[in-house]
């Protein structure tokens, strides 16, 4: 498995793992819908959560929640649609971002709730 690959499935357990550490219920990870991925939905009480985790080593490229541009956050929300079709829910919804950035071992969390907003 390539580096970066490796980098983003390490930061993924360790987003999840804080996630469970804040009280959220985790009911999928790596949820597909055709191209899409989501990196982890879960229940924060009554609401339905849509995370996209990003993981760097470094912030020298900039911050990894930088990452989550428009094309991201499309792609986020119409797989959320999706799943949420599929599930046949009808509950409220956030996108949520995990920035982490992994150095020496050690991760520095960033947790934004409501990072965007579907227009």
């Amino acid at each position: 498995m390539a580096q970066h690959n490796q980098l983003g499935k390490e930061g993924e357990l360790l987003a999840r793992q804080m996630l469970e550490g804040k009280g959220y219920k985790i009911l999928e990870t790596n949820w597909r819908h055709d191209k899409d991925e989501i990196d982890i939905i879960a229940m924060d009480g009554d609401e339905l959560v849509i995370v996209e985790v990003k993981t760097r080593s470094s912030d020298y490229f900039g911050n990894p929640e930088d990452a989550v541009n428009f094309r991201k956050e499309a792609f986020l929300i119409r797989s959320t649609e999706a799943y949420l079709e599929e599930k046949n829910l009808d509950c409220d919804s956030r996108f949520d971002i995990v920035s982490i950035i992994l150095k020496d071992g050690k991760p520095d969390f960033y947790h934004i709730k409501d990072a965007f907003y579907p227009e």
